[in-house]
């Protein structure tokens, strides 16, 4: 039995995109990989399933981020249609096998992957930050300024590239926009990834809030899982951690000498590491479900790891939402609220010099 399952699971692995189309039709597919939101079949982006043989594992494999869970695509069929048994998954995969494919499925299907030159990713990223250069009096000041963002604590973690190549998919010509780029580092401060903001030269509107008109004007690059966006000097034992870059800027107006990290989703905040040093971890979750699920996940996580973790909570929908809509003075009285007293004191009080 076992040896038919390593050999389905082979099979299924050469016809992964059209797996993952079938059993897992609320997802899509974004570069390399399939996202969903589960193995059931969930709309979301919180499960990836690699397309493609690469140094991170075979293809066929996936990953979702919020749970830890892992698997080959024969749990995909057995989880998305509900199966009980071996036989029964064996029996759908081998039906499934012989179905003839779309001409869709054709068309995308991957190629076989080439050799494998390790770092790929993260020498593009370090390359693509090297060359981008300092924001101060570009289009992305005058974009963190229309988000209520007026003076940007980042510590040297954003640049600006003036012409930074989109590709909408790999069916259609790359573009240029101009694009705010976020390092992503990890524990050591090593760049592992970049994130982009495609920016619209020609203005802003309440709808796009200044982002390029396209259809995905956020995307990240490289080893992300674990990783984050840091603002403020290296830090010890205290740490804010949340979602969005935006988000967290709008936290560091208020805190301009906190240590803060942007995850960049709420997959990626409950999934990043955690320094041994840290005694105290805030969580500026987002108000919604996914952050509901996210502090749940981290805070466990930290509690584990014997780290103190409190929950910051928003007003609005999140902490750049609040500071847009009350300004920074309403921030910092929320903030004071919420803040250990020994942090309000180190933190919010003192005027320190701003890292």
């Amino acid at each position: 039995m076992r040896r038919d399952a390593s050999e389905l699971a082979h099979r299924l692995a050469r016809e992964a995109e059209a797996v993952c189309r079938h059993y897992l039709s609320n997802g899509k597919r974004e570069g390399r990989y399939w996202l969903v939101g589960d193995v059931y079949n969930t709309p979301g982006r919180s499960m990836f399933v690699r397309l493609q043989n690469s140094q991170k594992g075979p293809a066929g494999k996936w990953t979702d981020a919020a749970t830890g869970e892992h698997g080959d695509l024969l749990d995909v069929i057995r989880h998305s249609l509900g199966l009980r048994d071996f036989r029964e998954v064996a029996e759908e995969a081998k039906r499934f096998l012989k179905l003839p494919r779309t001409e869709t499925e054709r068309v995308t299907r991957l190629p076989p992957a080439p050799s494998v030159v390790p770092g790929r990713p993260q020498e593009s990223a370090r390359r693509l930050f090297a060359i981008s250069s300092p924001i101060v009096g570009t289009i992305v000041e005058t974009y963190l300024r229309s988000r209520g963002i007026a003076n940007v604590q980042h510590g040297g973690s954003l640049r600006f590239h003036p012409r930074c190549y989109y590709r909408p998919d790999e069916h259609l010509p790359t573009e240029t926009w101009p694009a705010m780029i976020a390092c992503v580092t990890d524990l050591a401060g090593r760049i592992t990834g970049v994130h982009r903001t495609w920016l619209d030269p020609n203005g802003f509107d309440r709808i796009r809030l200044g982002k390029a008109p396209i259809d995905t004007p956020r995307r990240a690059m490289g080893d992300l899982l674990g990783n984050a966006v840091r603002f403020g000097a290296p830090y010890d034992d205290v740490l804010v951690a949340g979602e969005g870059i935006e988000t967290m800027l709008s936290l560091r107006c208020a805190l301009p000498t906190l240590p803060m990290a942007a995850a960049l989703s709420a997959n990626h905040l409950s999934a990043m590491l955690l320094s041994s040093s840290l005694r105290r971890l805030y969580i500026a979750r987002d108000a919604d479900a996914a952050g509901d699920m996210v502090q749940a996940i981290l805070s466990n996580r930290a509690r584990a790891a014997g780290i103190e973790a409190i929950p910051l909570s928003p007003r609005l929908g999140d902490f750049n939402e609040d500071l847009h809509t009350f300004g920074l003075n309403a921030l910092r009285a929320a903030l004071r609220l919420q803040l250990a007293p020994e942090d309000v004191s180190r933190f919010l009080l003192l005027p320190a010099t701003v890292v």
